[in-house]
């Protein structure tokens, strides 16, 4: 098979789509011919050499797909080959096939395309877990969603609206905000022009949960924002791991700091935040009240395209590569 291969020697660490060994079928994965993947800022950070697949998981770029079952291991009892399905991956998206635990795969829903189901489960599922799983998110409770228009935003706002929650967004242009809107998001702030936690405090008293993707630069802040029990749940590092943090707000507000992954959990974790994610909005997936933010589509050999698209933080939502018609 072929898949994008990154030469960590070279300046810039350049991508290339070339053959390398076939993936395996172990006895409870299944094996899938990949049509579509999507780009997400772990790729940037793997490309970079700053942040390797978790042992046992294929070396290759890639967190999520959508294709077509072609071999089941001897162990797999419900996919058949033939059926269309779509999962998050710890690696191996930018390729031909990738071999997947047969607890991790989702169906495509009738009538979406490769490319619709390609951009759905790392987005999705990193918000579910995050703000439910991790954050205790309630209805009738206020999130802040920091990067709101990115593909995790973008999913956090549509799955918060519909868990009858207040949805509060940063984002770094008017465009980005008002597409925030239209998803569910009630106010926002461009923080390029204010400081969001003035911001926030002005509109209201305050939030109940903070999804963080800044950590370092804004954790002073979020603190600031979050109410009496509020919980400060981050998933990325931004601006950098290190900051004070003034642990006497902590103990007064009696906050909570939630430090999250998705990658390099168990398999039982996965299956367990698959099994809670469809059964508590896979529905709505299906009938359209909430579905992925795609901004861009390109072809598996413009995958640096894709990369650039993200650094440069231009994306609305999802950037998706096809590798398949």
């Amino acid at each position: 098979m072929k898949a994008i291969v990154v030469d960590q020697e070279s300046a810039g660490q350049p991508l290339s789509w070339e053959e390398v060994e076939d993936p395996v079928c172990g006895a409870e994965e299944v094996l899938v011919d990949v049509y579509a993947t999507a780009v997400n800022r772990a790729d940037l950070l793997q490309r970079a050499g700053q942040y390797p697949p978790p042992a046992g998981a294929p070396e290759y770029l890639g967190l999520e797909m959508a294709g077509i079952v072609v071999e089941v291991g001897e162990r797999v009892g419900k996919w058949q080959p033939g059926e269309r399905v779509c999962a998050l991956l710890a690696g191996g998206g930018y390729a031909e096939q990738v071999a997947v635990p047969q607890q991790q795969l989702m169906p495509v829903p009738e009538g979406w395309d490769f490319v619709r189901a390609g951009a759905t489960p790392e987005v999705f599922l990193t918000a579910f877990v995050n703000l439910f799983m991790e954050g205790g998110l309630a209805k009738g409770e206020t999130v802040l969603i920091h990067g709101g228009a990115s593909g995790v935003g973008t999913a956090a706002i549509q799955l918060a609206r519909e868990a009858g929650c207040r949805v509060l967004v940063t984002a770094s242009h008017q465009d980005k905000l008002e597409r925030c809107r239209q998803l569910g998001a009630e106010w926002g702030v461009n923080y390029k022009e204010q400081d969001f936690a003035a911001a926030v405090l002005e509109y209201c008293d305050g939030v109940d949960v903070v999804l963080d993707i800044a950590a370092a630069d804004y954790l002073e802040r979020n603190l600031e924002v979050l109410k009496l029990r509020g919980r400060l749940v981050c998933i990325a590092l931004l601006t950098g791991n290190r900051a004070e943090i003034d642990l006497g707000l902590v103990l007064r507000k009696r906050l909570r700091v939630i430090g999250s992954v998705l990658r390099s959990r168990s398999l039982e974790e996965k299956a367990e935040i698959v099994h809670q994610f469809r059964r508590r909005f896979w529905p709505l997936l299906e009938s359209g009240h909430i579905e992925p933010v795609i901004d861009t589509v390109l072809p598996i050999s413009a995958a640096a395209q894709g990369h650039e698209i993200l650094m440069k933080n231009a994306n609305i939502g999802k950037v998706v590569l096809k590798i398949r018609d």
